[in-house]
């Protein structure tokens, strides 16, 4: 895929923002958002419209428009997929999708932009990935930043140290100098003269950092904390020494020191490899299928955006099934799909069959997947897409786990947090199911009450409630969380992150028989139907 320009722009065709990744002049770029407008057809749900030059693939954005411009021989459907993201990048910076408050975001949206495509090419990123280049935290930075702190207090404490030494040996000579009659200047040499002090060795900076990091040695109430100005640039909140020197240093702090050295509640230590890293890594503990000589998969991606207060702001629902024949005997077959327990999606799950696979026939029921010319047969030893199936909408009743977190500050400058989580699919049940809950900077939770179990993430100082698995026919369908943390702004306990992998289809889709087309008894088969997410979020 190239594309040429990312733009939005209002119905006439006026532009606010456009990036261009090719080459193009201004008075070319304008002309083609002007065109734009006068191309849409009417009373038509396409996305796109072509020109002889180039492709439109735009989406109604409120009042605007957003609109990817690229060339005849770019791949639609990546295209599409390039222009959900742009859509929700430009929801994540702006409050609402207006002229004004685009154009107060612009640097931001630009930048976005050119972390999405680059040079005409889609990156390999996702929202969060683009949210966390945009706020470029470093962690080298902080921890350079903690280490020159350091060294700067423990030299002013050697200095005053030293101060004291010199004031002390001082009065003594002035001490002994008066019992003796003044036998001896100040200055003198001799047996009372004054008594050279020891050299003074800067502390080594590893030997420094050694102890600063590894244990909690208080300075004297006496000495002020050193006001270290840092050069580089510093994002989001402040966080106390004692926040920065965790996040910094991960578990390992956490796994080692005592309640009482970190002053914060008692938590597990944060396990080598978390929950989170292992069900993104593969099929985590999903259960394995033995393939048969007809194996079928069928896999299925989900990318939610759920609003804190009800609601869906997004929702896509992206599966295919592949066919895999290993036995040239079985290559003519027809497949039947089951009939869905849910009318999931309604008319907004739409199918699209390969070119050489039937279309189902309008009014039936029934959902069959063969080829239109039945003498010949499928691909033997190779993985066919053979079906494909998507979901676009906001229809809450289409959400297959719905979370519900609810922050209450209190008076105390402490906020309880409640979560729960409620299995509303039937089709599926997710295994490594983890919740991740953003913390305030510098505050550690103190859990109450919770299912399944949790950790802390140092890495994003986020609190991470994990269940190995949830299924509709057991007290797994349902949980919740309750922890108390410091802190009155609810606005830090968002966004929710929430991944999982899934066995089922939530459309719905699955085989109910395998049979030849010559007749005869029907082969064995086997499905491997897994779903996975993209992204879902609780915003």
């Amino acid at each position: 895929m190239v594309v040429l320009a990312a733009s939005i722009c209002t119905k006439g065709g006026k532009a606010v923002i456009s990036r261009q990744f090719r080459d193009m002049s201004k008075t070319r770029i304008e002309s083609l958002l002007a065109s734009f407008p006068k191309l849409i057809p009417t009373n038509t749900q396409h996305t796109s419209v072509e020109t002889a030059e180039v492709r439109y693939v735009y989406q109604p954005l409120e009042d605007l428009y957003i609109l990817l411009i690229t060339n005849k021989a770019s791949n639609i459907l990546q295209d599409i997929d390039t222009l959900h993201l742009f859509a929700r990048v430009v929801s994540d910076i702006c409050r609402s999708a207006e002229e004004r408050e685009i154009l107060k975001n612009a640097f931001e949206l630009l930048g976005a932009f050119d972390e999405v495509v680059s040079l005409g090419y889609r990156e390999q990123v996702n929202l969060m990935q683009v949210r966390s280049v945009l706020e470029m935290e470093s962690h080298e930075e902080k921890i350079q930043e903690i280490i020159a702190r350091n060294k700067e207090a423990e030299a002013k404490e050697e200095l005053k140290r030293r101060a004291k030494q010199l004031e002390m040996q001082r009065r003594e000579q002035q001490r002994r100098t008066a019992s003796t009659g003044g036998g001896s200047s100040y200055l003198g040499g001799g047996v009372s003269g004054y008594s050279p002090v020891p050299r003074f060795d800067s502390p080594d900076l590893s030997s420094t950092q050694s102890s600063r990091i590894t244990t909690s040695s208080p300075a004297p109430s006496s000495v002020r904390a050193p006001a270290f100005k840092g050069t580089g640039m510093k994002l989001g909140a402040k966080k106390t020494k004692q926040a920065e020197l965790l996040d910094a240093l991960g578990g390992e702090v956490l796994a080692s020191a005592s309640p009482s050295e970190l002053s914060v509640p008692p938590t597990p230590a944060a396990a080598p490899e978390s929950p989170m890293q292992k069900s993104t890594g593969g099929r985590g503990s999903l259960p394995e299928v033995e393939p048969e000589s007809i194996h079928i998969v069928i896999k299925e991606q989900i990318s939610l955006s759920l609003i804190r207060d009800g609601g869906v702001q997004s929702m896509e629902l992206k599966g295919d099934m592949n066919l895999h024949i290993s036995d040239p005997a079985l290559a003519h077959l027809r497949i039947l799909l089951s009939s869905p327990s849910s009318d999931f999606g309604g008319n907004g799950l739409q199918f699209k069959q390969h070119p050489n696979v039937a279309k189902f026939a309008p009014g039936q029921k029934e959902r069959v997947v063969a080829l239109k010319d039945s003498s010949r047969a499928f691909p033997v030893g190779q993985s066919l897409a053979v079906l494909r199936w998507r979901y676009a909408g906001t229809d809450e009743s289409n959400v297959p786990l719905s979370i519900n977190c609810w922050p209450s500050p209190s008076n105390d400058g402490t906020c309880e947090v409640s979560i729960e989580y409620e299995l509303e699919n039937e089709n599926v049940t997710l295994y490594d199911l983890v919740i991740s809950i953003p913390l305030p900077a510098g505050s550690y939770p103190t859990v109450s009450s919770h299912t399944g179990e949790w950790s802390l993430n140092p890495s994003s100082h986020s609190l991470d409630w994990s269940i190995p698995e949830v299924s509709a026919s057991d007290d797994t369908r349902s949980g919740s969380l309750i922890f108390t943390v410091g802190g009155d702004d609810t606005g830090t306990f968002f966004p929710v992150v929430v991944t999982f992998v899934g066995q089922g289809s939530m459309a719905g889709v699955g085989v109910a028989s395998v049979s030849k087309i010559a007749g005869g008894d029907d082969p064995s088969f086997s499905v491997d139907s897994f779903v996975t997410t993209e992204e879902y979020l609780v915003v």
